[in-house]
């Protein structure tokens, strides 16, 4: 009985806060996560997922890929190794929308010395952001990092641009989640692989 009376909480929590476990996936919001990725011939194994809500509305779900489970924000930076973030689109958002929250996210959480390091790539990302129209509800983008190669991104599975070189503008996008100003900070602590969910869940 108690059994039965744990399981059923459990349950109702999940659908409280939108994630559950189910197998060897992670369930945020309707989206499930794979609990490991390969990338660049590297198994990544997923850190956190969360939702990105902008005042009521659940505007996409992330999640953090390594190689090993970190806590620790600047543990997470200071590894060179492959990382992915998985974004999830919940609504239809214009590119402009889109493209506008990670400025804002890079704006607060970027120091002045790496912004002006890093002003071409940013120039260039504005660009890679205005040649996609629309993000659709149930598009996925994924941002990697590979060494040697550089930041990249895809859209459904597309490859967009070219690689981004340097690892200062990967953890300058990191930093728009994982910042001391993050676009969300639940999605921040649920990527961490903190929110009271996921503990509970495994």
């Amino acid at each position: 009985m108690r059994l039965t009376t744990y399981t059923s909480w459990l349950a109702g929590l999940s659908l409280l806060i939108g994630v559950s476990m189910n197998g060897n996936a992670t369930e945020v919001a309707g989206i499930k996560f794979d609990e490991t990725a390969q990338v660049a011939n590297t198994e990544l194994k997923l850190n956190g997922a969360g939702i990105r809500y902008k005042a009521i509305f659940k505007v996409y779900v992330a999640g953090l890929y390594l190689k090993e489970k970190k806590t620790a924000v600047k543990d997470i930076l200071s590894s060179e190794g492959t990382r992915r973030v998985t974004i999830v689109m919940l609504r239809d958002l214009s590119s402009e929308d889109f493209s506008r929250g990670f400025m804002q996210g890079i704006q607060k959480n970027t120091e002045k010395a790496e912004k002006v390091k890093l002003t071409s790539q940013f120039l260039r990302l504005g660009e890679l952001f205005a040649s996609i129209p629309e993000l659709k509800k149930g598009d996925v983008m994924t941002n990697d990092w590979v060494p040697g190669v550089g930041t990249v991104f895809t859209l459904n599975g597309k490859k967009l641009g070219e690689p981004y070189p340097d690892v200062l503008f990967y953890n300058a996008l990191l930093r728009i989640w994982l910042g001391e100003s993050p676009v969300d900070s639940g999605l921040k602590k649920a990527m961490l692989g903190e929110s009271e969910s996921r503990s509970l869940l495994h």
